[in-house]
């Protein structure tokens, strides 16, 4: 990659970095839907292949449409390798597999999305992988959880979906001290807010499907890091395994970077109005906002991010009826547990993102029948207080 990105700021980052052009001039990027690849010559193809001279072998693994949008997001996060993947859960299982061996210990975040702990739980365990899980914020738990087999800390900052916020900072001088790696989910912030390898971190895990994508149109994910563990490492378990990402996906998350900023920054205005509205309501028992002074990690969110994000939660009185009557009682916020659209969302996680896990394991993570997760998306904010006051005025 050229040096030049590195000297641009995120905006222009996501919007410039990473295009290499054709012959053709073209001046959006373009979107390469081949399988495979023609060599001048046989030496030229064995050359490829022996990883003597780089370049375009099969598109499993090598694709110049992914490639920009993998150098486009590694530049943006502040990373020497990108890996992009199928999806937000295979960039985990990428990450894990391409990592970890049988006999190596995870310590995780007990605030993690659902199909991670079941990911950890019920499949990496076949292969040998435990996984301890410790609350988010207590750095003396996590270095109690760490053994002599531990190689992994694994996190989402802010968290899904109670925005509980680590402390990255605290957590990689932690693992580096134990010879461990921290691999930071910034799936809420994005590079737009939040730049974890900047504080340490050794990993940073994405969701594409959400705010970098942005409308709610594709599925994908990346792995951002350095140039062995993820440009050697976790690229040799995609080349080998294959769980990529499409030529047409990349196109569509290099178009969702370029809008990044403007729509986290106007995903946080709307979020913290939204945040204030529901404190302030008799239905509501808490709400849990980065942005707000009553959050228990809002000044650690001040300094870490340039700003809150915009997932708002909330528990309600009255418990899975109430929330349920409160959803269904919305015109126009769209019931799906996706988030990071332009199209503002809400969810039931007890019942939906978080439904796998048991009774007790939900409890843990803090989720109750009463809670309500909202992606605050870019519409008018008095749209959106007015369609969640329908169902609140009910309960």
């Amino acid at each position: 990659m050229t040096d030049k990105y590195n000297d641009w700021g995120t905006a222009t980052q996501a919007v410039r970095a990473g295009q290499v052009r054709t012959l053709e001039g073209e001046h959006a990027e373009p979107i390469f839907p081949t399988s495979s690849y023609v060599f001048a010559s046989a030496a030229e193809a064995a050359a490829r292949f022996s990883g003597e001279v780089p370049g375009n072998i099969y598109s499993r693994f090598t694709n110049p449409t992914v490639r920009t949008f993998e150098q486009r997001l590694a530049v943006m996060e502040g990373g020497e390798s990108c890996v992009a993947t199928a999806s937000g859960m295979s960039a985990i299982l990428s990450t894990c597999l391409g990592l970890l061996q049988k006999g190596d210990h995870i310590v995780s975040s007990r605030a993690i999305f659902g199909s991670t702990v079941i990911l950890f739980n019920k499949y990496l365990t076949r292969y040998g992988i435990e996984t301890s899980y410790v609350p988010q914020s207590n750095i003396e738990e996590w270095e109690k959880a760490i053994k002599a087999n531990t190689k992994l800390l694994f996190l989402e900052t802010p968290s899904n979906p109670l925005t509980e916020i680590a402390d990255i900072k605290a957590l990689a001088e932690l693992a580096h001290a134990k010879g461990c790696l921290l691999v930071v989910d910034n799936c809420f912030c994005t590079p737009a807010l939040q730049k974890p390898l900047a504080l340490g971190a050794d990993i940073v895990i994405h969701s594409a499907t959400k705010y970098l994508d942005g409308q709610g149109r594709c599925i994908g994910g990346a792995v951002v890091g350095d140039r062995n563990n993820v440009g050697e490492e976790v690229f040799g378990f995609l080349r080998t395994a294959g769980p990529s990402m499409s030529p047409f996906n990349a196109w569509v998350f290099l178009k969702g970077l370029e809008t990044l900023n403007i729509r986290m920054k106007a995903h946080c205005e709307n979020a913290i109005l939204l945040a204030e509205y529901l404190q302030s309501h008799p239905a509501v028992n808490t709400v849990y906002y980065p942005g707000l002074e009553s959050h228990p990690q809002h000044a650690l969110a001040k300094e870490q991010q340039s700003g809150f994000g915009g997932i708002v939660s909330f528990e309600i009185v009255g418990g899975k009826e109430a929330a349920w009557k409160v959803i269904d009682n919305t015109e126009m916020l769209s019931i799906t547990a996706n988030l990071g659209d332009t199209k503002s969302t809400i969810t039931h996680p007890a019942t939906t993102t978080h439904g796998r896990l048991t009774p007790e394991e939900r409890l843990d993570a803090g989720i109750t029948d009463g809670f309500l997760r909202v992606a605050v998306g870019i519409e008018d904010i008095n749209d959106i207080i007015s369609d969640l006051d329908r169902g609140l005025s009910q309960c």
